[in-house]
C-alpha cells in the first residue's frame, strides 16, 4: 500500500462513522426528517445549501436520480438547515468517542485542520462547501469536519475521473461490486433497478472489465486501478507543499485512529462506499 492511499483510506474510516451509526435514522427522524436516506441526502449535501435534487444527483454520482429525489426537496421544508447539520455532527462525535479514547484528538484536528487550508477547491464543490461550515470548538467536531471536507475532497476528484472514464453512477457502482469493493445490495441501496444493473453491466462488458457473468476481469481489475491512481494524482495536483508534507507527517497517527473506528465496531469492511479498509 503506498503512502498516500494509507491517509486517503483513514480519512475515508474516520468520515465514515456517520453513515454506519446505529442510531442515524433515530436521529435525523427526532429533528423532523423520515427514514435513513432523507438523513443522508439531506445531511451530506446541507452544506451546499438547499439544493435541488438535480444538483445532488451531480454531486454525489452513484446514487439513482430517484433516492435523491424522495428526499429532496422535501427534507429542507422538514427540518432546518442548522438542525440538519448539527445532527450529523452530533452523530460524528458519538460515533468517534470510543476511538479517540487514545487518540490527541486535538493534535490531530489541528493538523487536518491545516491541511484544509492547503488545499485548492477549484473544481472541487462538496469539499469546498463543507469548508465554508463554521469550525466545531471542540476537539472531535474539528477533527471530524476537517476529515471530511478532506474526504468530500477526495470525492470530488474521484467522480471527475470517473467521469472522464465514461462510467456514469450505475457502472461506477457495478464494477465495484465486481471488483469486490461492495456487497451484492449495492444495486438496491444506491436505488438502481434492475434493468439498470443489467444495462451498466453491458456496458462493462462490451468494454472488457467484466465478464457475461459479471465477474471482473484482468483487464477490469487494471481499469479499476488506473481510475484509484488518476484519483490521487488528481488530489495530490491540488495539495500545496506544506499540506502535502503534513499527510505524510499525519500518516501513523490517523492509520491508528481509522483502525480504533474499525476495531470499535463503527465502520466494517467491505461496505457500500467502496473503499478498502486502511
Amino acid at each position: 500500500m503506498t503512502q498516500g492511499t494509507t491517509f486517503w483510506r483513514s480519512i475515508e474510516a474516520i468520515h465514515d462513522v456517520v453513515y454506519f451509526a446505529p442510531d442515524a435514522k433515530q436521529r435525523y427522524e427526532a429533528i423532523g426528517l423520515k427514514g435513513y436516506w432523507m438523513g443522508y441526502m439531506a445531511s451530506r449535501s446541507a452544506a451546499v445549501g438547499t439544493p435541488p435534487p438535480e444538483l445532488v444527483v451531480a454531486l454525489f454520482q452513484g446514487f439513482a436520480p430517484r433516492v435523491v429525489e424522495r428526499a429532496l426537496p422535501d427534507a429542507w421544508s422538514m427540518a432546518s438547515r442548522d438542525d440538519i447539520l448539527g445532527a450529523r455532527y452530533e452523530l460524528a462525535r458519538a460515533a468517534l468517542a470510543t476511538a479517540l479514547s487514545g487518540a490527541d484528538a486535538a493534535h490531530l484536528a489541528a493538523e487536518l485542520a491545516a491541511i484544509t487550508r492547503g488545499i485548492d477547491f477549484a473544481g472541487k464543490p462538496l469539499a469546498a462547501a463543507h469548508q465554508s461550515l463554521p469550525e466545531p470548538a471542540d476537539d472531535a467536531g474539528r477533527l471530524w469536519h476537517a476529515a471530511t471536507v478532506i474526504r468530500e475532497y477526495r470525492g470530488d476528484c474521484h467522480v471527475a475521473v470517473l467521469t472522464s472514464a465514461g462510467l456514469d453512477g450505475a457502472a461506477a457502482n457495478a464494477l465495484a461490486v465486481a471488483a469486490g469493493l461492495a456487497g451484492e445490495q449495492q444495486r438496491s441501496m444506491r436505488g438502481w433497478t434492475e434493468d439498470e444493473w443489467a444495462a451498466a453491466t453491458s456496458r462493462l462488458v462490451t468494454r472488457g472489465w467484466v465478464d457475461p457473468d459479471g465477474a471482473i476481469t484482468e483487464t477490469g481489475r487494471s481499469a479499476r486501478q488506473q481510475i484509484e491512481d488518476a484519483t490521487d494524482r488528481v488530489c495530490a495536483a491540488g495539495l500545496d507543499r506544506e499540506a502535502t508534507g503534513r499527510t505524510i507527517t499525519i500518516e501513523e497517527p490517523l492509520l491508528g485512529l481509522a483502525r480504533a473506528v474499525e476495531a470499535s465496531g463503527a465502520v466494517s469492511y467491505p461496505n457500500p462506499t467502496g473503499v478498502r479498509r486502511p
